[in-house]
This record gives structure tokens, sequence and C-alpha cells, in this order.
């Protein structure tokens, strides 16, 4: 892994997104561009992602983020041979997504030595016959096997990603997940509402729609537990100790830049947003031929960006300028804090509906 010069709290924020498509098994609500019959294709997939890297004109990165797909199915080698690629200013943060069942000691030493330092744990849940319903293939016990390596190797920093609301999880369910995963001492838990993506399994079996109001009563838990465990909701659906919250999300969501490599791999520079071509094989095509991998982009004038970045600041823990919505029409959903306005709990389960109402500042007319 190459350095740059420059200390992460000094440097310009920049981030590397590497997408590995690859899983064992496609989940039943996933949307992603993931394949589950493509795993031989991971050698090379692995030798363009290093190809394309050694093209990309990127400044050094202050956060990597590996996601999929199972960016664990890769080995600690390949995983090396791309982090190698990257220039990664010092303190970078380096999270890798991982599956328990492709977990051990030994892959996660290997992953820190190639210079991760951050796991996310696809957990979802910690009961059996809700993982079962959410086409997940492990069980509450490979995640505490997961857990106690990610301990054991020495990662500080580490997040559990949890899904709620599928048909047949209880409340008392949800409370043994939340409960189960805080046991385990993560520092960081992502708790989503499962949601219908079109073209899944789940779209096409509306008996299995979630329901608002059972995720609502299911969110307001995730709240109430995970801040009794002194981890703070900094963003609507992400909960941290002081000091662990992600910074490559972080960069997303205040309208950073940022480079994505692999297929389907979205990017944000100067301006301007463009994504890759969605199949890992036509990708390869491209990265062998040394031609462009761009699917398309778009550049969102001013107003647009203004818009955005007051939405995205909106699920944030520090809120908008308090003249970017009425107060008053909203009470209940946001609250005054300085000269920003913030949502409440409530807020929070209606956060898309109050974004409606956001009032971008109007340019100021000089006579």
């Amino acid at each position: 892994m190459s350095s740059g010069s420059a200390s992460s709290s000094s440097a310009s924020s920049f981030g590397v997104y590497l997408h590995v498509p690859f899983c064992t098994r496609r989940c039943d609500y996933c949307a992603f561009a993931t394949w589950d019959d493509r795993g031989h294709l991971l050698d090379e997939y692995v030798a363009g992602l290093v190809a394309d890297l050694r093209r990309s004109d990127a400044p050094a990165a202050t956060s990597v983020f590996l996601g999929g797909g199972t960016p664990s199915l890769l080995s600690p080698d390949q995983l090396a041979a791309v982090l190698s690629q990257v220039a990664i200013v010092p303190g970078a943060e380096v999270t890798i997504e991982c599956n328990p069942d492709t977990l051990d000691e030994a892959k996660l030493a290997g992953y820190r030595a190639a210079g991760v330092n951050r796991v996310s744990l696809g957990v979802q849940s910690m009961v059996p016959h809700v993982l079962a319903t959410l086409g997940r293939t492990h069980d509450p016990e490979n995640v505490r096997r997961s857990a106690a390596a990610i301990e054991a190797v020495g990662f500080d920093s580490w997040n559990m990603d949890l899904i709620y609301g599928s048909v047949g999880e209880s409340v008392d369910d949800w409370r043994t997940t939340l409960e189960g995963a805080l046991a385990l001492g993560p520092p960081h838990v992502s708790a989503y509402g499962l949601t219908v993506e079109a073209g899944t399994p789940l779209a096409n079996d509306p008996a299995r729609f979630p329901d608002d109001d059972d995720q609502a009563d299911k969110y307001e838990l995730a709240e109430a537990l995970l801040t009794g465990a002194g981890l703070a909701n900094y963003e609507v659906s992400n909960w941290a100790r002081p000091g662990h919250e992600c910074r490559h999300n972080r960069l997303y969501w205040s309208q950073g830049e940022y480079l994505g490599v692999g297929c389907a791999a979205h990017s944000h520079r100067a301006g301007r947003r463009f994504w890759n071509v969605r199949t890992p094989e036509r990708w390869l095509s491209l990265v062998a031929a040394g031609e462009s991998v761009e699917a398309a982009g778009e550049e969102l004038d001013a107003e647009e960006r203004v818009l955005e970045g007051l939405q995205l600041a909106l699920r944030m823990r520090e809120g908008v300028p308090a003249d970017a919505l009425d107060a008053d029409e909203l009470q209940g959903l946001v609250e005054r804090r300085g000269d920003r306005l913030v949502l409440t709990l409530r807020g929070r389960l209606l956060a898309n509906e109050v974004a409606l109402r956001l009032r971008p500042p109007q340019p100021t007319v000089v006579d």
C-alpha cells in the first residue's frame, strides 16, 4: 500500500470505492450489481482492478471502502495486490465488508497486514428464522465467531450491519438481534429498514413486503437500545461510539469526491458523477482493451447541488441551516440546535417527507 505525503487530518478528503461483485448466494432483497454464478472470474477481476487502478489519476485517499457483493471472498494476497495500487494517506480509514461465513482469524490477520483497519460485518439478524426469510446463509454462531476473530486480530473499529422489518420478524426477534449484536461490543452499528427493490425475489412476493408501522416500532427500539449502550445516532441509520463514525460514508453524505473502481462502481469528481458499465465481463473487456469503463454520467447545476447537499445534511446529526426549513410547520419533526435544525426521533422516521419541505437559499439580487 503506497502512502501520500499529507496527513489524514490536513489532506483534502478523497475516497476510493472498490466494488467486488461476487457472492456465494444472492440475498432475496439485494438489488446491487452482484452475481453468485461468476466466481470463476475472481482472479481475472482482481487483475482488472489492479490494471484499472494503475491507470487512474486519483489523489491519495483518506478513506477506502471495499464493498459488494462479498469482498471477503478475496484472499489476503488478492486484497494486498489491489490495495498496493491505491495511494493512501497515513491514518486513512480502510474498510472491507465481510460475510460471517467467509471469515476466520487467519484471513482477518492477512487483511490487517494488507492495510485494512476497519471491518463491516454483514449480520442482518441474530435470529435463524429471520435470516432464512432474508435469504441469508450464515447462522448467529458464525457471527459470534467472526466478532471474536475481529477482536483477537486487533481491529479497533468495526461495524455490524443489521436489517429489520422482514415478514415473520417479531419485535422480540428484533430485540434479540439488537441485544445479541451489542453483546459482541461493536463500536458502530448500521440498522436499515428492509426495502423492496425492483427485480429482486422480494419484489416478486408482495406477501413478504415490510410494514411501515412495524418498521417504525423497530427503529424506535433500535434507537433506545443502541443509544443506551453508548452508540450515538449520527445519521438516520447509523450509530457509533465517539470516534468510530464511518469516515467514508461521511464523505458521501457531505458530497465529497471519490473514485469508484470495478463494474457498476460510481464516482464523483469535479462536480460530475459517473458510473461504470454494470457487468463484470463487459468491464473486464474494456479494461483489457485499455478503454474507458464509464457507462454514463451527469452534472448537477448549482441549485440542484445545493438542494442535494441539504437533503444529505438533513439525515445527519448536524442537521441543516435553520432557514432551510419552516420549523413551525414541522413541529415535533425538527428541533433547533443553535443556528441549525435537526431531525427529532419522529422526524427521522419521516425524513423523506421532511426533505420535501427543504428550501434552498435564494440567490441575492443586486440592484
